[in-house]
């Protein structure tokens, strides 16, 4: 082992290399393992088998992923995006009819006399904000 003073750039440079491959690394493991966990594919047991085999062979394990399934992860990516994205318009969407409802509520009330300009304008910024 150097001490600090024997510390050369070079070494300081395998040891920054040695750092990032480990984050790439750490960063794929990640990856792998919510494509094994959002993967409709897979069974059960199938699911059980990938995480066992890369707890056990953590990095053989990851890599026959890679080979096995990793064109399927791009797939499972795309589809779970498309999914949320579906499901916050879908939000959206019923939020402002809502709000947008309840506007119009308020304004054939208002146009049939139940209730004031100004209760109208309060339960409007109410509604809206």
């Amino acid at each position: 082992m150097p001490t600090v003073a024997s510390f050369t750039f070079g070494q300081a440079l395998l040891t920054v290399l040695e750092f990032a491959l480990l984050f790439v690394w750490i960063w794929i493991a990640i990856g792998v393992i919510a494509d094994i966990f959002r993967s409709p594919d897979l069974s059960g047991w199938g699911k059980a088998g990938w995480l066992l085999l890369i707890v056990i062979l953590p990095l053989v394990g990851v890599l026959i992923y890679l080979i096995a399934r990793g064109h399927k992860m791009t797939e499972h990516a795309v589809s779970h995006a498309k999914a949320q994205d579906a499901a916050f318009r879908d939000y959206v969407r019923s939020a402002a009819s809502t709000a947008g409802d309840d506007v119009a509520k308020l304004g054939e009330l208002r146009d049939r006399g139940v209730i004031s300009e100004e209760e109208f304008q309060r339960a409007k910024a109410k509604a809206l904000g």
